[in-house]
């Protein structure tokens, strides 16, 4: 008999005789011949299926548990409208699924596949049998903090958290009439490095469907950009709209357009960005798994959608161009260097004995180098102490990860640390931003008041976190850091080396690129940076009055000490024509 004859001899009747099998139902008569039953089976069968893939975008990929889930769903619509049409009626589910294992056997073979591929998939994908395969999906090397991580300039430190930035680009669309009513601010936003500054870009979403209707040809017409450094907020208002965001609905939602495009791809993370000319695009990020069928998830490269054209270009993660600062997501990235610090030494190691168990904080944030962004996070025994181990940078284009050894206080220890030291204000520190002040690893962090604005900064020295500066601006908070690491001897007392014989006097000169002031026990202190340079020359305006009248521009020429500091105090300040 061919699969697929459904052909009605009554329930519980066969070729033989009128014998009926207790507990089926009276049959209902079929509707149409076997033909038709089967193609309007599959016509309706499609269209649900049609409807389910618009709405719930599952990649057609066999590493993805929601294909499995569409095909599974596939054969049971149909097997269901075959046992409607067949006027099939029984007692229990079980008679049902005997009904169909006998009369609908392809798409019950389909079914029971799809089961026993996931199940086989998700074995063989165990951390228990895979362990060393899973902590090999970070390659970690180990790192010199004072030589790799550069001493950022004062132009390059964000000032500001996520939640501080979310809050001005709220406060910045409320002062603008014509967005407020229409748009609301993305609370998703990235840190990216936009023409060498600190910045976090929010896009903004319409308000509702309503607000869609009436703003869907025109598109999403701005995004706001706020510059981590200065705590300036841009609203950038565009040429032409947007049109393409989470917020759309139809063809033109992001990830409907995504899976049309690319309907065999997973995506992972899915950010927004901008170009060197401010240009917006969505960087979504490819994701397959390496181990098994479901498991070891990690990234083969990106796809960039054009935010206002709809193009698109793949990108396999060699060839992500440079601007991009965002490709592995924070949350993998943190997953990845838990396998490795857990699985490295075997799955067994893991449960007993733990021996060189390591795993992130619980928290992490982000440092500028080199043009890209990297994620940094402190490392802990798996025991749960209070102190970090050491701590990690990994690239978040590339991957590429250090580890860096450094014993010293975990991030919440020193964020309590500089609390303490204000407990008078009751303010509340950021996350810390892991800084190479005069090549100590110093966590960095800002200080907030009730409403969420920054009143202080606080520096604390991550190996003796007793170590603890603060003030109301960061020139002021280096200069009294610089002042207890001398005094704690970490570093030279700067008038000892003055008076040895063997110190260097150096003198350079050039144009003033930036300069800053800061009042220092009631003595203001210049900061000149020249220009092409890095660090900072402090002149004293009691030492030398005519540093008030410096402009940038000015040209002039600096006698120094030789010295490693960023901040660099002047023995001798000309003034040149």
């Amino acid at each position: 008999m061919d699969m697929f004859d459904f052909k009605m001899y009554g329930p519980g009747m066969h070729m033989g005789g009128q014998h009926r099998t207790r507990g089926a139902r009276q049959p209902r008569a079929p509707k149409g011949g076997p033909v038709t039953r089967v193609l309007l089976s599959l016509l309706i069968t499609l269209i649900i299926g049609g409807i389910y893939f618009y709405v719930k975008l599952p990649a057609l990929n066999i590493h993805n548990e929601g294909f499995y889930t569409f095909i599974i769903l596939l054969c049971v619509i149909f097997s269901a409208l075959m046992i409607l049409l067949q006027g099939f009626r029984a007692d229990s589910v079980m008679e049902y699924v005997r009904y169909t294992r006998k009369k609908l056997a392809i798409p019950f073979i389909i079914v029971v596949l799809a089961i026993l591929v996931a199940l086989a998939g998700t074995a063989v994908g165990w951390v228990v049998f895979r362990a060393k395969a899973y902590s090999r999906l970070m390659p970690m090397s180990t790192g010199d903090f004072a030589s790799e991580v550069s001493e950022i300039g004062w132009s390059q430190i964000p000032l500001l958290d996520e939640d501080s930035a979310n809050n001005l680009a709220n406060r910045k669309l409320g002062e603008l009439s014509d967005l407020v009513s229409q748009f609301e601010v993305d609370h998703s936003s990235a840190q990216i490095n936009y023409q060498g500054n600190p910045v976090r870009v929010n896009y903004l979403n319409y308000s509702d469907f309503f607000k869609w209707w009436n703003n869907r040809k025109d598109g999403i017409p701005a995004y706001i950009r706020i510059d981590m450094r200065t705590q300036d907020v841009d609203v950038v208002r565009l040429d032409e709209g947007i049109k393409y965001s989470p917020s759309e609905y139809f063809n033109r939602n992001l990830l409907r357009h995504l899976r049309f495009h690319y309907p065999t791809l997973m995506f992972d993370d899915v950010n927004f960005e901008i170009d060197d000319e401010g240009t917006p695009y969505w960087i979504a990020s490819v994701m397959v798994k390496r181990i098994g069928l479901f498991n070891g998830s990690d990234i083969s490269g990106a796809v960039l959608v054009n935010a206002v054209t709809g193009e698109t270009q793949y990108y396999s993660i060699e060839d992500v161009p440079s601007w991009v600062d965002r490709v592995y997501s924070s949350s993998m990235i943190i997953e990845q260097y838990d396998y490795y610090g857990v699985y490295h030494n075997g799955f067994l190691n893991s449960i007993f004995g733990q021996k060189d168990c390591t795993e992130t904080t619980d928290g992490f944030n982000f440092i500028a180098q080199d043009d890209d962004v990297w994620l940094y996070t402190g490392i802990t025994s798996v025991t749960g102490d209070r102190g970090n181990i050491g701590f990690i940078l990994v690239n978040q284009r590339t991957k590429e990860a250090r580890y860096y050894s450094c014993a010293g206080a975990e991030e919440y220890s020193a964020a309590s640390s500089a609390e303490g030291a204000v407990q008078q204000f009751s303010y509340r520190a950021t996350f810390p931003l892991l800084l190479n002040i005069s090549d100590q690893p110093t966590y960095f962090m800002a200080l907030k008041d009730a409403a969420g604005l920054v009143k202080m900064y606080a520096m604390v020295n991550v190996q003796q976190y007793q170590i603890v500066a603060t003030g109301s601006s960061v020139s002021d908070c280096q200069q009294k850091y610089h002042a207890l690491l001398v005094e704690n001897q970490i570093l030279p007392d700067e008038e000892e080396l003055k008076a040895d014989p063997d110190a260097e006097l150096l003198e350079v000169s050039g144009k003033i690129d930036e300069i800053r002031c800061a009042d220092i026990d009631g003595n203001t202190i210049y900061y000149l940076r020249l220009e092409k340079g890095d660090v900072y020359y402090t002149v004293s305006a009691k030492d030398y009055p005519l540093a008030v009248i410096l402009n940038e521009g000015d040209r002039v020429a600096i006698s120094y000490y030789a010295s490693d500091e960023m901040l660099i105090e002047a023995e001798k300040l000309d003034i040149q024509s």
